[in-house]
């Protein structure tokens, strides 16, 4: 009978082992996929916060001389007139970062992204003229006005490098994405750029 029983004892010492070693490996496992969990929740809801981001902005200015005359004979202008505009313009490049496409994969540590949006530049032209000189018989019209300070506006809507926007604001989108992705890498994520704009060693 003692024999049996120190069997029993020991079978139900293994069984009593094993349950422990499995409740507590389940819940190391939970501990885990909360972690896991977390990690997401927090990445993802950083990442969804995100909006429209102007990450550049550039003013430029130029003078603009508009000159015609009443008449021309004999290669000589017959009353001219001369009208010199002042024209302005603040040009600005911004993400909508709500196109940004990303995944977050836990598994592997890896903040992915498979989309990034195309720059939009806007620019705002102004106008203001410097300096008018016009006769008595041969006067600028407002409409006349009117129509030299649009073109003005376009002239130097077309004189902004708009190449030259994107390549500076291309800089700044990535120093901008590092700081949104600050609590990834603090979280030992990766950052993959899938859409090849930036080197993986510069995120």
């Amino acid at each position: 009978m003692n024999k049996y029983t120190g069997i029993l004892s020991f079978i139900f010492g293994i069984i009593l082992t094993v349950f422990v070693f499995l409740s507590w490996r389940s819940c190391n496992k939970k501990d885990e996929a909360a972690l896991v969990n977390q990690d997401y929740f927090l990445i993802t809801n950083q990442i969804q916060k995100m909006n429209k981001m102007v990450v550049l902005e550039q003013d430029f200015s130029s003078f603009q001389t508009h000159k015609s005359s009443a008449a021309n004979i004999a290669g000589f202008d017959i009353l001219p007139r001369e009208m010199v505009l002042y024209t302005t313009a603040k040009a600005q490049v911004s993400y909508d970062l709500k196109r940004m496409k990303i995944d977050v994969d836990t598994v592997n540590k890896k903040v992915i992204i498979n989309e990034l949006p195309q720059p939009e530049i806007k620019i705002f032209p102004d106008v203001k003229i410097h300096f008018m000189d016009d006769y008595a018989i041969n006067r600028f019209s407002q409409k006349d006005i009117n129509g030299i300070m649009e073109s003005a506006k376009k002239n130097m809507a077309k004189s902004v490098d708009q190449e030259s926007l994107k390549q500076q604001s291309k800089k700044q989108l990535k120093e901008n994405l590092n700081e949104i992705f600050v609590l990834a890498k603090a979280l030992h994520y990766s950052i993959e750029d899938k859409t090849n704009t930036f080197p993986s060693i510069e995120l």
